[in-house]
């Protein structure tokens, strides 16, 4: 959409309004447009009408495209005849709220279709008009069968393909983990005796149980975390001892994580394929994980890094603890990691699988014509 952070582009004429539904603007009373907009824009299907007329693409890749651009415009693609992939970076198809999660708590109760459980249980911040905006949005494209109307789904994890496994044909779904760029990280030999969380500083991402562990392993090593959200506000004001850098990016946090002993991503959300995971691994991190989701598709416990029952700040202490006090252990554990890595989610090997679902759906296409 247009935005004045946005790159300077030649396809900006094509871009839609500017449109944001966090927070209070989700109000689907306050304007009857803004909520048919959410569902269906009519502005993303005609400007993605003249993008595809203009470019006459082979293929159509969607990522996240609901509430701004809707899924509506899979129908555009479609109806010229275009193939179109859709990677899934959430629960989004199968849940209204995208996090399964029902006021804080993991919840599967939409898995299986029954979209009325997010108006139900109000799953929108516990306000009955928002709940009831996700629930339209959800069924309107359940009935017209939009997502289904992909070539070919993208599942990150074999966890997020299982959970959608009632909304999509299992042949048509194809298991993708995330890649990194290997050659822009490098195993760097540091350990500056510290633990580091770095990512959206919210009750999902485990602030609060990493906050109560840190209080077991403060003595033998400082926490610094990294990143901004809705609680960090209220944790910078308190006397917790533990250092928060704000939001970090690019060379900054990268210097931050290959300088770190640890590195804790301690969710208590349903991960997909978590990023802060794998760039851990590629600096040669050991990586203290929650067992929750994707993440132990990625870290093996005991060989490439350790994980934890979610929530549970013990057993979160005593693993760093342990790391802590084995210079030897995290040094094996940060290397097992890098080459696992280097063998199963390097940038490389993901844009060859991508190419070969890319050549099949055109393929696909070929034979139609």
């Amino acid at each position: 959409m247009k935005d004045e952070r946005n790159l300077p582009t030649d396809f900006g004429e094509f871009f839609v309004s500017n449109t944001s539904y966090r927070g209070d603007t989700l109000r689907p009373l306050a304007s009857l447009s803004a909520a048919i907009a959410l569902v269906h824009s009519f502005e993303a299907v005609a400007k993605f009408g003249l993008l595809l007329e203009s470019e006459r693409p082979d293929i159509v890749h969607c990522h996240n495209i609901y509430h701004q651009l809707t899924p509506s415009i899979i129908h555009v693609a479609k109806s010229r005849g275009i193939p179109v992939v859709l990677t899934l970076h959430d629960y989004k198809t199968v849940c209204p709220t995208y996090l399964r999660l029902r006021h804080g708590e993991l919840c599967s109760a939409c898995l299986d279709g029954s979209f009325i459980n997010v108006l139900r249980n109000r799953c929108a911040g516990g306000s009955v008009a928002k709940s009831a905006l996700l629930y339209a949005e959800a069924m309107v494209h359940k009935m017209a069968r939009t997502y289904e109307r992909a070539d070919v789904v993208i599942a990150p994890s074999q966890f997020l393909a299982d959970a959608v496994a009632s909304r999509f044909d299992p042949s048509r779904v194809r298991v993708l983990p995330n890649g990194i760029d290997i050659s822009r990280t490098k195993p760097s030999g540091r350990d500056g005796g510290f633990v580091v969380f770095f990512g959206r500083v919210a009750i999902e991402k485990g602030i609060r149980t990493l906050l109560r562990a840190f209080r077991a392993f403060a003595g033998c090593a400082p926490l610094k975390i990294c990143g901004d959200g809705p609680l960090l506000s209220a944790l910078q004001s308190s006397d917790s001892g533990v250092e928060f850098l704000g939001h970090r990016s690019g060379d900054d946090l990268t210097r931050i994580v290959r300088d770190a002993s640890v590195v804790v991503v301690p969710s208590e959300c349903y991960e997909n394929c978590p990023m802060s995971v794998l760039e851990a691994m590629g600096h040669g991190k050991p990586v203290v994980a929650s067992r929750i989701g994707g993440i132990p598709e990625l870290v093996i416990d005991g060989e490439t890094g350790l994980l934890f029952e979610p929530g549970n700040a013990q057993q979160l202490a005593e693993a760093v603890l342990g790391l802590m006090s084995n210079p030897e252990q995290r040094l094996a554990l940060g290397r097992a990691g890098r080459q696992r890595l280097e063998e199963r989610f390097s940038l490389e090997r993901h844009n060859r699988d991508l190419l070969r679902v890319y050549h099949a759906v055109t393929k696909g296409r070929s034979a139609r014509n």
